[in-house]
């Protein structure tokens, strides 16, 4: 297992008028890491993400992860975006074992992996349904243990609660906590909600409007497992509430009259 380092990352869309997303961004993710990446609509944190799974590269910089300058995707890297994109012909055990068909593991081995991320994310049970028949969070559960089967070292999460409802996203929070720290992985999460920046997070990044620049760092020392209505807790969250609201100032224009 091994961390990311982001070295003076920027990343411009071409055009006719070319739109700089990220600029130097300088970053190291550690291994082990539980690394919130927090920002407003807009700023670049799903490039960043996409950039760490290889899928974009940095129009200027370099992303180096373990020891290598990451140059596409990378089996070692699992990606869970906020549509899980199940595919509706397969069931759920179908659609878990994809990336194990895909590489050719034996059906043996596939079916011990994929029963076992299957019950980490509480999908017992729903192993021949398809996808029309889950709920939003179970939809996201699969998609999951999908990422989770093919046995990453890093999971890159793109705001993967943000389409369920707040219930079953406290309860998505949970299990990923009891996952992470089963499975030892690096995650790398992005959200546009404080609170679970902050209740999920060993370190919140927070990203200043486009084009994005790294703002601040916020250190979430607090023990595990933590309280929602921990008052440390909710101290770092107004204080990266304070940061945001000068972001909003700096971006907008000021007007005499």
């Amino acid at each position: 297992m091994a961390g990311f380092s982001i070295r003076h990352v920027s990343k411009v869309y071409g055009g006719a008028v070319p739109t700089v997303a990220l600029e130097d961004i300088d970053l190291t993710i550690h291994d082990g890491e539980f690394l919130c990446i927090l920002g407003p609509s807009g700023c670049g944190k799903s490039t960043l993400l996409e950039m760490l799974a290889g899928l974009q590269l940095p129009t200027s910089g370099e992303i180096v992860y373990g020891d290598k300058i990451l140059q596409g995707p990378d089996r070692r890297l699992g990606v869970v975006f906020q549509d899980p994109s199940l595919y509706p012909w397969r069931t759920v055990f179908e659609n878990v074992e994809l990336g194990l068909e895909i590489r050719g593991v034996k059906k043996a081995d596939r079916k011990n992996t994929v029963q076992k991320y299957l019950t980490m994310v509480g999908l017992d049970g729903f192993e021949h349904k398809y996808p029309h028949q889950l709920s939003g969070g179970m939809k996201q559960r699969a998609g999951l243990a999908r990422a989770l089967a093919n046995r990453p070292d890093v999971l890159l999460m793109d705001e993967p609660f943000g389409a369920v409802d707040h219930l079953t996203r406290l309860q998505l929070q949970n299990d990923l906590l009891n996952i992470w720290e089963a499975e030892k992985k690096t995650v790398v999460f992005v959200t546009h909600d404080v609170n679970e920046a902050v209740f999920l997070g060993d370190r919140v990044v927070l990203l200043s409007p486009r084009p994005g620049k790294l703002k601040q760092i916020f250190n979430i020392s607090h023990q595990r497992p933590r309280e929602r209505g921990d008052a440390g807790l909710l101290k770092i969250q107004n204080d990266i509430y304070a940061a945001i609201y000068e972001n909003k100032k700096q971006a907008e224009p000021e007007y005499h009259l």
